[in-house]
């Protein structure tokens, strides 16, 4: 593809989808309208033109069993087989709602009379392809009609095939532990002999002097950030893989960008081999994701239509109440571009389940992913009075009192399982997508429940950075706004209004079933009360609270000893994502985190650091969360006046300069000792010193944290994440170029780090043989002396 073309691509990505946007939101509003007049104002949904037989949808039941031989045949004359594109719902059900939007689509395309545009303006908007669009969507719209022998027909008749879609005849239930499940369990166990092998090779150690319990257990993450960290975790995974360490890894885990990783490496595409992957990107993404006649043309014919549509039509027909928004949207449109291979031939449905990743994992040979999304808790409104809510205004007291309330949950998806620390309750991944009501899972009327919520859907969620709060999109802007002469007040109330801006999503996140619907009684007292309360947990990016998924790692029973994080993150050195986790595992009493690893903040001492760890100690989590970001908000508050001079900087505030900046490869290790001062400063140690080698072997070290943030080396001229253009987070097109490029800088940087990393393993593997070597020293003394005791001294 040429230049010129893909500067048209972008131009054209930038403008049309706008277009054609406001098209789709214009033609549902006449849509909308023209049916309310016709039917008193009752419902927009319904369309009598398209009714043949009016009919809600069927009842979803809920059943203690669901044994697959007591389950009634399939039929062709499903009662709700025939159901046709317009549902006559008086609720405005999710099918309705999705038909009568496409409706409004083409219609208002199609009344558009292309010819008379005038040539001017058809050459600096709209391409010489936007007047196919109302055919595109017409054809759309015949593929998704519920009339026997339609596309959605047979997509839907298929997802109620228990030979197709095993897990809708299984039993769901939630599991209400704070364990690891019993699957996960037996991976460890698995992947043990795998990464004991690998070690030894890996570190050039006789195979037979390697004892399994000494393997230090490494996790390996990604960070956010789009295509970029896709495309660079990639290349740094690919590093990681050639030199054998990646076959020493147990966890990978993602957010956003690096989710999309992980699912392409478990799949039919990806191979389990980076390379791969990498060939596959450069024959894919080169194209932008919303490009209408790129993503149209996959959406209405065979056999992409069935591959993509599939997960559209099980989700709005076995959930109506489920909403179809923007991020599902997006969601269809990565897949479409990420998940459909050269050829588009070779497209493979088992590439969209989750839980058909466990393929890969069930004996041991490749490290567990692990997917992050986060729950936004916004309790403000349940605080407020009614004269409040009449005001529109909300109390200082009720404002000191939602702080604590509102706050990120996390949830972790796993090839075997959907859970959160927070409720600490989960459901197997085979089940996302079904509803759950007092802990057990529903089925249909027939039997059988709808099957798992397709990854389409999931990496819109993984990747919905756009439904970020008010203060995270300033947050992109901040830096052109406070560069405007002029501007400074409008920042000044800005940042003053932060605690109001982090609490409005402007686009509404996606949304899965709740699963713990009537468990309020079973689940922890520091479980919000309002997940009781919504038929639907709505989730989206971690990276609005954690642009690298640490969280998810530091869990019990997952044992890290080592963590490995590829940062390629926008604001890699403003926001220091690596000391969030500062407050997390103090508030959860992680020991042995290297508390204040990261790139330290300008004019931040030791000293406010701690200040920052102890406030972050609370009672629960809500009460943490707020005390963390209240620490974070004074001390970016106290850091603005510092830099314009209002206030002098005290003697115990004074810039950490001696680690102001950070290597390609950064190594930290925390201690397990408990600070018995809060004064004093974090224990932990940055030991970019190959000397202080040591210290990871001192028996009471704790995590060590190998951190590789995507910086600018010069061994690769020309290519700087922060001023590149196509590296920027909105970018969606990379050329081959552009990816030559980021692999070239991730490579530079994993090699200039490539050393000190086998230094680190080797390090820890050796601490954990010694204090083994030591406890069985010490059980030998113990026996010895048992035995003493019981036989007598003979030397006496």
């Amino acid at each position: 593809m040429s230049r010129q073309m893909i500067f048209n691509q972008r131009v054209s990505h930038r403008v049309v989808p706008l277009v054609v946007g406001s098209l789709f939101a214009y033609g549902t509003f006449i849509h909308k309208k023209s049916i309310a007049n016709d039917s008193g104002g009752k419902s927009w949904t319904k369309s009598p033109q398209l009714i043949t037989q009016q009919r809600a949808p069927p009842d979803i039941v809920s059943t203690t069993a669901a044994d697959p031989a007591s389950a009634p045949a399939l039929a062709n004359d499903l009662k709700d087989d025939d159901v046709p594109l317009f549902d006559a719902d008086p609720d405005g059900g999710a099918w309705a709602s999705l038909s009568a939007r496409l409706s409004g689509a083409r219609t208002t395309l199609s009344a558009i009379n292309w010819s008379q545009v005038g040539d001017n303006i058809t050459d600096l908007i709209l391409p010489s392809w936007a007047p196919d669009l109302p055919g595109y969507f017409t054809k759309l719209q015949r593929e998704l009609e519920m009339a026997p022998g339609s596309l959605a027909d047979e997509i839907w008749q298929e997802a109620q095939d228990p030979l197709l879609n095993p897990e809708i005849a299984r039993l769901a239930r939630v599991r209400i532990s704070k364990e690891l499940c019993s699957e996960e369990k037996l991976f460890q166990q698995r992947r043990k002999k795998y990464t004991t092998k690998a070690l030894a090779k890996y570190l050039k150690i006789p195979e037979d002097d390697v004892e399994p319990e000494d393997v230090p257990t490494i996790a390996m993450c990604g960070s956010g950030g789009g295509l970029r960290a896709l495309v660079a975790g990639t290349s740094s995974y690919l590093s990681a893989q050639e030199a054998g360490l990646y076959d020493v890894v147990t966890y990978t885990a993602g957010v956003s960008g690096s989710c999309w990783l992980q699912a392409l490496y478990y799949s039919t595409i990806g191979k389990q081999d980076y390379s791969n992957l990498l060939q596959h990107l450069k024959r894919r993404i080169g194209t932008h994701i919303a490009y209408p006649p790129a993503a149209l043309g996959l959406l209405t014919a065979a056999p992409t239509n069935k591959f993509l549509l599939s997960g559209i039509v099980e989700k709005v027909k076995g959930d109506p109440t489920a909403e179809f928004g923007l991020v599902d949207v997006y969601g269809v449109l990565l897949a479409a571009r990420l998940f459909v291979p050269r050829g588009e031939l070779g497209v493979d449905s088992r590439n969209l389940k989750v839980s058909n990743q466990q393929e890969y994992l069930k004996d041991g040979a490749h490290p567990m992913p692990i997917y992050s999304a986060v729950r936004h808790e916004i309790s403000i409104e349940a605080k407020q009075s009614d004269l409040e809510k009449n005001q529109q205004a909300v109390s200082q007291q009720n404002k000191k009192k939602a702080k604590p309330d509102s706050w990120f949950q996390w949830f972790e998806s796993t090839p075997y399982e959907l859970w959160s620390e927070e409720i600490e309750a989960g459901i197997p991944s085979w089940s996302v997508g079904r509803q759950f009501h007092n802990g057990i899972g529903s089925v249909r009327d027939n039997g059988y429940s709808v099957p798992e919520l397709r990854i389409p859907f999931m990496l819109g969620i993984w990747g919905s950075a756009f439904c970020a709060t008010l203060s995270h999109y300033y947050r992109e802007i901040r830096p052109v706004v406070k560069s405007l002469v002029g501007f400074g007040g409008i920042d000044d109330l800005l940042e003053e209004s932060n605690d109001r801006l982090v609490k409005v999503h402007p686009i509404e996140p996606a949304a899965i079933p709740n699963y713990v619907l009537g468990l309020e009684n079973q689940l922890p007292l520091t479980a919000a009360k309002s997940i009781f309360t919504s038929d639907h947990l709505e989730l989206a990016d971690a990276g609005m609270s954690n642009n690298l998924p640490i969280y998810p790692l530091l869990r019990p029973g997952r044992d890290v000893d080592i963590l490995i994080a590829f940062d390629a993150s926008a604001d890699i050195k403003d926001e220091n994502w690596l000391s969030v986790a500062d407050g997390y595992a103090r508030q959860r009493g992680i020991k042995g985190w290297p508390l204040g690893a990261g790139f330290p903040k300008k004019n931040t001492s030791y000293a406010a650091a701690a200040r920052e760890i102890d406030v972050a100690e609370a009672a629960s989590p809500q009460q943490a969360a707020g005390k963390i970001a209240d620490a974070r908000d004074s001390r970016r508050a106290s850091a603005t006046k510092i830099s314009k001079g209002t206030e002098k900087q005290a003697d115990e505030n004074q810039s950490t300069t001696e680690h102001s900046e950070l290597s390609y490869c950064n190594v930290w290790v925390g201690t397990t000792l408990e600070r018995s001062v809060s004064s004093e400063p974090p224990p932990s140690k940055l030991l970019n010193d190959l000397s202080q080698e040591w210290e990871l072997m001192d028996p009471n070290a704790g995590i060590a944290v190998i951190y590789f943030p995507f910086l600018p080396n010069p061994e690769v001229e020309g290519v700087d994440p922060a001023t590149s253009e196509f590296m920027s987070t909105w970018n969606f097109i990379y050329t081959s170029e552009d990816i030559d490029k980021v692999v070239a800088l991730a490579r530079a940087n994993f090699r200039a780090g490539e050393e000190q990393v086998k230094r680190t393993v080797r390090a820890v593997y050796e601490r954990k043989k010694g204090k083994r070597l030591e406890r069985e020293k010490e059980a030998r003394m113990r026996k010895w002396r048992r035995h003493l005791e019981e036989s007598g001294d003979h030397f006496r």
